[in-house]
């Protein structure tokens, strides 16, 4: 072995490692089953009623559009899960968006489900595939539309229509997208009315199927408003499109030949520009992915080593530390996953025994928190991986900054800012797999979602908040205790014990990671031993973008 090979010393036989490997697969199971109901859509009378019109539903025909023997790598499943109930549920925001490869080219894939409110767009619709086009803005990445919706759902309209995130700015990422030259196909195969026919006219290819209707105004409305009677196929069908209108480039008898012409499409398309990050032949890890079950600790307060996760997801087990001696609670060194070079922020649940700076006195440095060496190495390191044009992925398990006298006298604020100041300004992309605990501060400095990372990632053991529940639990229930006790109520014990379980209970519920993922802080909850795969998708997809702008800090405080 190298010396950059990393070594593990696990025991898999441990009663530790099995008791993790059980919990982790627990919740896994737990996840995996909901995310099974998601799929269903609206059920199985809708899908029914889908199939009953001669339309497939939009999961078959992603299914039927991507290579053979492909998988479809799916973003935002869990988008307004356990939202919007008093109208029966939305599941996945009623649209479907990922990454497929079509015709061994990467796309980004949005289809609306028809079986959800007939693909109406909820608050929650419009964000999720605005979120989709700003992935494909950045990464540069062809994308492909299935359109079957009646629009805007009404009830909410007030939430859907006016905003910067909201409807109209779907049209908007359209247009920019074209002027990138980043080719867009659409194939209307259902309902595409009002607003919503923007969409397809402003793509490079527009393809519809019979028995599809394309309208800024229905039959009803129409009549309403100025009194003219007609047909839906009459006033916007696809023959009336392909015939007489203009609009439509290409008409299909059904979904299976609509989508066998997008594929003849996409094979006539011209080769992306070469990438500029660093690639060669992939190798697998020396060690299984599945040991990251047993070895990954979900308790704040619980120590393990981060070199073994990461020797489970990187080639060969190799990784270059970077000042490894050096600010020790994070770890940083080059890797290559699927071949792609890589640069490696990762959060060390190790406690250190080290030396205080400026004096010979040891002290212990607790993991999961950034101490002033270690915020000054990750700053540092991360200006080397844009200096290098090497892409940098954020492995998160941080309680936040290191807190009191010795870390305010050694510049902690400084060094964090510096760290900061590294991660947002960074230029080349950033993909952040949120582990374990994301608190506070820690999370921006680790590159959290306002820092705009490519992707965002989520195991189901992350915890996403401004500090762990047990810490909001004590403080949001003594804020409430002194509040009853201004108002000369009286509480005893066990009323202040049950206070501070029902906070504890609600904030643990807000720092789930479905709870972000309903809210698309996340583009995905991953499968611990999918973190390679997952990697190496966002990896291939951020390599599509050959433009890096030129890197610059503005002030650091030194």
């Amino acid at each position: 072995m190298s010396a950059s090979t990393l070594k593990s010393s696990i025991n898999r036989d441990s009663p530790d490692f099995q008791k993790n490997t059980r919990r982790i697969i627990e919740l896994l199971t737990e996840i995996k089953n909901q995310d099974e109901q998601i799929r269903q859509g609206g059920g199985a009378k809708a899908i029914e009623s889908q199939h009953k019109k001669g339309r497939l539903t939009a999961r078959e025909r992603i299914a039927k559009l991507i290579d053979p023997g492909t998988y479809f790598f799916e973003l935002g499943t869990f988008a307004a899960f356990e939202m919007y109930e008093e109208w029966g549920g939305a599941p996945s925001a009623g649209t479907i968006t990922g990454l497929a490869r079509i015709c061994g080219r990467l796309f980004m894939v949005i289809a609306n489900d028809a079986t959800v409110k007939a693909g109406a767009f909820f608050p929650m619709t419009a964000k999720k595939v605005i979120r989709a086009q700003n992935i494909a803005i950045e990464s540069k990445i062809p994308t492909i539309y299935l359109v079957d919706s009646s629009g805007i759902f009404l009830p909410l309209q007030e939430d859907v229509f006016p905003d910067t995130d909201d409807f109209g700015r779907v049209f908007r990422n359209n247009a920019v997208m074209s002027a990138m030259g980043i080719p867009q196909l659409t194939a209307i195969m259902g309902m595409c009315v009002a607003g919503g026919a923007y969409l397809p006219v402003m793509c490079d290819h527009i393809l519809m199927t019979e028995g599809s209707g394309l309208f800024l105004a229905g039959p009803a409305l129409v009549q309403a408003a100025i009194g003219q009677k007609s047909s839906a196929e009459e006033l916007g069908g696809a023959k009336m499109h392909a015939q007489i209108s203009g609009t439509v480039d290409f008409r299909e008898p059904d979904d299976d030949a609509c989508l066998a012409r997008i594929r003849a499409l996409v094979d006539k398309m011209g080769a992306p520009d070469p990438p500029v990050f660093s690639h060669t032949a992939s190798r697998e890890p020396l060690f299984p992915a599945e040991e990251i079950y047993g070895i990954f600790l979900r308790e704040a307060a619980k120590q393990y080593d981060m070199r073994e996760i990461i020797a489970r997801v990187v080639d060969a087990s190799e990784f270059e530390e970077y000042r490894a001696e050096y600010g020790e609670t994070l770890l940083c060194g080059y890797a290559r996953i699927g071949g792609w070079a890589v640069g490696i922020v990762a959060n060390q649940k190790r406690h250190v025994q080290t030396t205080a700076p400026g004096s010979d006195q040891k002290r212990m440095e607790f993991g999961g928190v950034i101490y002033t060496e270690s915020a000054e190495k990750a700053a540092r390191f991360i200006l080397d991986c844009n200096q290098n044009r090497i892409p940098l992925i954020f492995l998160h398990d941080v309680n936040g900054f290191m807190v009191g006298k010795d870390a305010e006298w050694s510049g902690i604020i400084r060094a964090g800012a510096k760290m900061v100041n590294a991660v947002a300004n960074s230029v080349v992309p950033k993909i952040s797999v949120i582990c374990g605990g994301s608190f506070g501060a820690g999370n921006y400095a680790m590159c959290g979602k306002a820092y705009d990372p490519r992707f965002v990632f989520a195991w189901p053991t992350a915890r996403y908040a401004v500090m762990s529940g047990d810490a909001a639990a004590s403080t949001l229930a003594e804020i409430k205790l002194k509040q009853l006790e201004r108002d000369g109520k009286k509480v005893d014990e066990k009323a202040k014990k049950e206070l501070v379980e029902s906070v504890r209970a609600s904030y643990d519920h807000q720092s789930d990671p479905r709870y972000a993922a309903a809210r698309l802080w996340v583009d995905a909850i991953i499968d611990p031993a999918k973190t390679r795969d997952s990697l190496i998708w966002a990896l291939e997809a951020a390599a599509l973008n050959a433009d890096v702008k030129e890197f610059k800090t503005g002030v650091l405080q030194t």
